[in-house]
Parts: C-alpha cells; structure tokens; sequence
C-alpha cells in the first residue's frame, strides 16, 4: 500500500474540526503521539484519544511510522497546535 497525504490539505489553514485524514506517528511519548498529517504542524494524538479503551502507554497501541487514520478535535492556529483523535474514526 503506497501511504498518500490528502492532497486537499497543505496548510493548517486548511483544516476542519472532524475531518478525517491520513497520517504518519512520528512520536511518541507518555502522553501520547504526534501524527504528520501533510501539513507543517504535527498534530497530537493525547492518550485518552489513542484507543477506545483505556491504555496507560502509547506504545501499547501505536508504533513510530504507523500510518494511521485521525479526526481533527481541535485547530489552534496562532499556538500552531492540532489535536487529533483516533477514536471513532
């Protein structure tokens, strides 16, 4: 499976809260993983937003250049900060 960004998304700009788009992990910490959806902010996926069950670890769950699907729950444009779930998608 060859991955492919959504090419209608190029900027932060051009988000909206609950689209749904392909990404990339490219972190991951205690807290949770960062995920490149194709623009030049990665957004966070936070713990709780990992899985529908409850995980203490990321890692359980996501591994570094896992290419995953994520809902967009929160643009903050002038903090540059996307948070993405990747629950219910």
């Amino acid at each position: 499976d060859l991955f492919e960004f959504d090419k209608n998304i190029n900027s932060i700009n051009d988000l909206v809260l609950g689209m749904v788009v392909p990404g990339i992990v490219t972190n991951i910490t205690n807290f949770g993983c960062f995920v490149d959806i194709g623009v030049h902010q990665d957004g966070l996926v936070h713990v709780s937003q990992i899985a529908n069950k409850y995980i203490t670890n990321p890692n359980e769950v996501v591994k570094l250049g896992q290419k995953v699907l994520v809902k967009v729950t929160e643009i903050d444009i002038p903090r540059k900060r996307i948070s993405l779930s990747m629950k219910e998608v």
